[in-house]
């Protein structure tokens, strides 16, 4: 009654995952392995290895991330510690502890934040891109 005509139909069942779905890892969840996401994602939980996400990447005042990360764009609010490689945007948040390296094209840093990196920014290249390794968690 209220589907979206872009939503399909198997066996009556409606789906609303499509390529302009989000992925969340909720709080409470912890994640050990790496994930490559289709679409963005909200970390509000823990990760714990690589993300590779095709969208944005937003990780949460409780979300926590140890390892690599791939995306588009990031918005972090919460604890980042690895390499991040950012195609576009990066904006790190008043409430953000951060350490690594960072590769990203612009880059919004707020008063309050906690920011230790290694900062290179400008075009990306594929040499700062951290490859994904066994283990992998397919988000689609």
């Amino acid at each position: 009654m209220f589907r979206n005509k872009s939503e399909s139909n198997v066996n009556g069942v409606a789906s609303g995952a499509g390529p302009n779905s989000n992925n969340s890892i909720v709080t409470g969840t912890k994640i050990e392995g790496n994930v490559l996401a289709s679409s963005d994602i909200r970390i509000d939980g823990e990760l714990v290895g690589d993300l590779d996400c095709k969208g944005r990447v937003v990780i949460g005042i409780d979300g926590v991330v140890r390892g690599n990360i791939i995306c588009q764009n990031a918005v972090i609010e919460g604890t980042f510690s690895g390499k991040l490689n950012v195609q576009e945007l990066l904006n790190v948040r008043e409430t953000a502890k951060i350490d690594g390296d960072i590769y990203t094209e612009k880059l919004i840093v707020q008063a309050g934040a906690i920011y230790n990196v290694n900062c290179q920014m400008g075009k990306i290249t594929k040499a700062h891109a951290p490859k994904l390794k066994e283990n992998e968690v397919i988000l689609t």
